[in-house]
């Protein structure tokens, strides 16, 4: 089925805020940017089309076909922001615009010799799952943001929070995917945490960085 860019953007956004729900025209309407309006007229034609289930008034959840979409539409994103990080010298801070271009480019053979190029990759430069070609998430390993987190030596393992300006932060401390910390001390007064990275002095993150940094324990 061919969809135009503004269908799939949309078929995107209805799978990143349905999460099990279903997603009101107005939280639509926010992520793209866009008019409650505008949403009700495109929910009209993705319905006619069977990607998804709409009742005004009802909220909107994507049928089994839409879903598959979707995950083919976050598959070729995703796939796009690693090609753009491990191949071709990127930051992880710069990358969402341009994978935001490059997902519509809909060549499943292209897409099946990207991802065989970077050998399958199953995670993307922030950490999020990338599913396989028949639309499977392969269930990764137990993260927890860095502000709960025990264990005194840790590993990078996405962030939650991908605004360009946190990444941008994180890319400046040499913190990406991947990284070790050792946790020096955590103070009580502002929850901020000091954290050692290898051949770096020691430096303090706020509280407000420190929840949005995923980790494991090494």
């Amino acid at each position: 089925m061919n969809l135009t860019v503004a269908e799939e953007n949309y078929i995107k956004a209805i799978y990143k805020l349905q999460d099990g729900a279903v997603v009101n025209t107005n939280a639509i309407a926010y992520e793209l940017d866009t008019k409650p309006a505008s949403v009700t007229d495109m929910a009209k034609k993705l319905k006619e089309k069977k990607l998804i289930d709409y009742e005004k008034y009802q909220g909107i959840s994507l049928t089994a076909e839409g879903r598959k979409m979707a995950l083919q539409i976050v598959r070729r994103h995703r796939l796009w922001e690693c090609f753009l990080v491990d191949k071709l010298s990127f930051s992880w801070d710069e990358v969402h615009e341009l994978a935001e271009e490059l997902e519509h480019v809909r060549s499943e053979k292209l897409i099946s010799r990207l991802s065989e190029y970077l050998g399958n990759p199953t995670t993307d430069p922030h950490g999020d799952p990338i599913p396989d070609a028949q639309g499977k998430i392969s269930k990764t390993r137990q993260l927890v943001p860095l502000d709960k987190a025990t264990a005194k030596r840790l590993e990078v393992a996405g962030v939650s929070d991908q605004s360009s300006a946190l990444l941008e932060f994180l890319h400046a401390k040499g913190i990406r995917l991947g990284t070790q910390i050792d946790v020096i001390e955590r103070y009580e007064f502002d929850n901020s945490v000091e954290i050692k990275i290898r051949n770096q002095p020691a430096f303090t993150i706020s509280e407000q960085v420190s929840k949005s940094i995923m980790v494991k324990s090494i």
